[in-house]
């Protein structure tokens, strides 16, 4: 039986462009988006639509990562970011305004600014099947797409009041072709403090580059000129199970085992939470 198309989905249909042909708008035939050239992409049964194409296609996050990214999520230890981060997007646009999450994961970031514009609609992108999932389901007007960040976004120029990049890959020239001209970008990234008695208990955590800022402000510098910025600096008191999934839901699981974190002492009880938000607006 063909699968229907998702209520947020519809909401957002018309951001999206075809990303084979990149100019067609797509339209729903049973259970499939399809554009006037015949291109064809399937709508998941979990609500979202795959519109990856390719050899570049990438798996993203696998279930284990999250899986431990939604238990860490729901303790609320991230809670401050979140709501720091919708109050950026939600502080210039109307409450109608169509919101992009690029790299959205679980959706968690997207769904909090969403909470903050009742008539807005949201769209996340993410490469990670499982991540999606999530996504698709994280908020009523929360659309999710499985798209790869680094490519050409399958969407319309200015058709986006908010970019919203939270601890994801950045994609500078997409994000400025697809934002309106009075539209907001807004980037949520670690500084070197954040997470630090983790990293200093286990090594193998993915460190942060400490040219990290200096990198990111050469990237968007061309496109884009800072509005506002936030340091969201908090101790967080972790259980063991907390520890575990904050590290198994980062890139480091990709490199630690469970059994290099079966010794209690490695897992500390408080971490420094220290990111930092930008609004930006376009050049």
């Amino acid at each position: 039986m063909p699968v229907s198309l998702p209520p947020a989905l519809e909401l957002s249909l018309d951001l999206l462009r075809c990303p084979t042909c990149r100019t067609h708008r797509l339209r729903p035939d049973l259970g499939a988006l399809r554009c006037p050239a015949g291109h064809t992409f399937d709508i998941a049964r979990h609500g979202y639509a795959g519109l990856l194409t390719g050899n570049r296609a990438t798996s993203g996050d696998d279930a284990a990562m999250v899986r431990a990214r939604d238990r860490f999520l729901s303790t609320g230890a991230y809670a401050p970011i979140r709501r720091v981060g919708a109050r950026l997007a939600a502080g210039t646009v109307s409450e109608r305004a169509a919101v992009v999450d690029a790299g959205c994961g679980t959706g968690y970031y997207l769904a909090g600014v969403l909470d903050q514009l009742p008539g807005a609609r949201g769209l996340g992108l993410d490469t990670s099947a499982r991540a999606l999932r999530s996504a698709a389901r994280a908020h009523d007007r929360a659309a999710a797409v499985a798209w790869d960040v680094y490519r050409p976004f399958p969407l319309a120029d200015g058709v986006a009041d908010v970019v919203l990049d939270v601890f994801a890959p950045r994609n500078p020239a997409e994000f400025h072709r697809v934002l309106r001209p009075s539209g907001r970008l807004i980037v949520v990234r670690p500084t070197d403090r954040h997470l630090a008695e983790l990293r200093g208990r286990v090594p193998a955590m993915v460190t942060i580059d400490p040219a990290k800022e200096q990198r990111l402000h050469r990237a968007l510098n061309p496109f884009f000129e800072a509005v506002v910025t936030e340091r969201i600096e908090y101790s967080a008191t972790l259980s063991r199970q907390d520890a575990l999934d904050l590290v198994a839901m980062t890139p480091s699981a990709r490199h630690i085992g469970r059994a290099g974190l079966d010794d209690d002492g490695l897992l500390p009880a408080q971490v420094t939470v220290s990111v930092l938000a930008t609004a930006y607006r376009s050049r």
